[in-house]
């Protein structure tokens, strides 16, 4: 991001009308042309970090720079050999991602929204492109683009497994619609008859044993352990709150950065350890601190020299939860009743 900041605006990203969402121009600054794909071939040379052997022989790449001109010269990518994609993109909403003001963060007002899409899609077909035959991809994005980012992977070919909502209690506050309260986390795979998929680790305790102690859940049948399921497709429970105020997994001067219970179902359930992950917008390095923890080999482009200098510190300190014990718990929004049934 150049020195300037965006300006000021007197309401919070989240507070505009969808229809008048548009970023603000810098008024010193000329129009930016379109990017064009990176075209260039052969391997990345001189990575800003590069560690390997982190955590059981498995790999920890980080690149810094612009991911559609990275990811390109990347042998896994050219390969297609990465089996999960994560991204959490910047959602063009002005936002300053420059906090450590070095002035070489990611601009977030310099796009308009056709701009916006078409820097969109060229970083999709890059992870399209990187997928094994049975990889998956997951985006984190809002209401804004979601719908085009979905008709896009259809159109090229992918799979959508589910629509998944993460839900939080803690939005920006507005009177003039409803509050926004959620973020969308699209699933997506290249072949859904075999596609990697590991419900295990992510069962939860479901409301018939933790609410209604219902005896039947404990004798069921239906492939499951006895009062467990696969959770639903709208996420929220405990650690699942935006990473705001005091919370301890909180890093300083990062935006929208993620719980790590959110990567921990992500990458358990559609990853095995020795299997690579991309990360195309490394952020707050939460997919790092997971998939490390994990035993996966992990893979990041990071566009803010700063943040990914900053990478493997974090990542080498491990993750704020304990994720192994997040299997079992109950997401279950109503006390337990008094008296069972059955």
């Amino acid at each position: 991001m150049p020195p300037a900041k965006a300006p000021s605006r007197s309401k919070a990203p989240s507070e505009r009308a969808p229809a008048k969402r548009k970023p603000a121009k810098k008024a010193t600054a000329a129009k930016p042309a379109p990017r064009k794909p990176f075209t260039g071939t052969g391997t990345v040379k001189n990575p800003i970090l590069i560690h390997k052997g982190l955590h059981s022989g498995c790999s920890t790449t980080i690149f810094q720079g612009d991911c559609r001109e990275i990811l390109p010269r990347i042998d896994a990518v050219k390969k297609s050999k990465v089996d999960l994609v994560f991204a959490d993109p910047p959602f063009n909403w002005a936002r300053d991602y420059d906090r450590h003001e070095t002035g070489d963060a990611w601009d977030d007002a310099a796009m308009n929204t056709d701009e916006y899409l078409s820097f969109t899609r060229e970083w999709l077909d890059l992870c399209v492109g990187a997928l094994t035959p049975t990889g998956s991809m997951w985006v984190n994005i809002p209401d804004d683009w979601a719908a085009e980012i979905v008709v896009h992977l259809k159109q090229r070919g992918l799979d959508m497994v589910n629509w998944c909502v993460w839900h939080y209690r803690f939005g920006q506050n507005t009177k003039g619609r409803f509050i926004n309260s959620k973020v969308h986390a699209l699933y997506f795979c290249k072949d859904p008859k075999n596609r990697t998929w590991n419900p295990d680790p992510i069962l939860e305790e479901s409301d018939r044993r933790a609410i209604y102690g219902d005896k039947r859940t404990e004798s069921k049948k239906d492939g499951m352990p006895a009062g467990m399921r696969v959770p639903m497709d709208v996420w929220y429970g405990k650690h699942w709150g935006r990473i705001q105020g005091n919370n301890k997994e909180r890093r300083p001067k990062h935006d929208n950065q993620l719980p790590e219970t959110y990567l921990h179902r992500v990458i358990a359930c559609s990853s095995n350890p020795g299997d690579t992950v991309l990360d195309p917008f490394l952020g707050s390095r939460t997919t790092g601190v997971v998939a490390h923890a994990m035993e996966r080999n992990f893979i990041a482009t990071e566009f803010s020299k700063e943040n990914a200098e900053m990478a493997f510190e974090r990542i080498a300190s491990g993750p704020v939860r304990d994720l192994g014990a997040i299997r079992g718990d109950s997401t279950a929004i109503h006390p337990k009743r008094c008296a069972p049934i059955g």
